[in-house]
């Protein structure tokens, strides 16, 4: 078997090397090629993002809808709860005032948490940053009066 003596270097956009003609490519050919293996790498890149983010979204999907199955499996549980705490007062009183307790206890309950949660949405307003917009106004209070000196 004979060996060629030529011989033909690797080039990424399929065409002959001029390795093969033993001159050295251009400036131009190698920026060429540099943009055209750049933005097939971006492009590359870009869908290996994108696939991982739909994998990872679709696992997110699914864990919001376990975690909202949860909550209404955990809703009737309390349910069940009350229920059985209605149940036990009926053992020292009758049930209707057993159920009127409790609806008075939970409905005390509700009436609490409601002022705590208007009580949070009052300190959240105004909904400008307000100490932030004093310290713009007074540094340009300063920057003007540096300028008048």
């Amino acid at each position: 078997m004979t060996e060629s003596s030529g011989s033909t270097a690797y080039d990424p956009t399929g065409s002959t090397s001029s390795a093969a003609t033993g001159a050295e490519p251009s400036t131009s050919q190698l920026v060429t090629q540099l943009t055209e293996q750049s933005t097939q790498l971006i492009r590359s890149e870009l869908r290996l993002a994108q696939a991982e983010m739909t994998a990872k979204a679709k696992h997110a999907g699914v864990g919001a809808g376990l975690f909202g199955g949860a909550g209404v499996v955990a809703l009737y549980g309390l349910g069940a709860l009350i229920t059985t705490v209605i149940l036990a007062l009926d053992l020292v009183m009758p049930a209707w005032l057993a159920a009127l307790i409790v609806t008075v206890v939970l409905f005390a309950i509700a009436g609490v948490v409601a002022l705590v949660g208007k009580k949070q949405v009052a300190q959240a307003t105004p909904a400008a940053p307000e100490r932030t917009i004093d310290n713009v106004k007074q540094d340009i209070a300063t920057v003007k009066g540096g300028q008048g000196s």
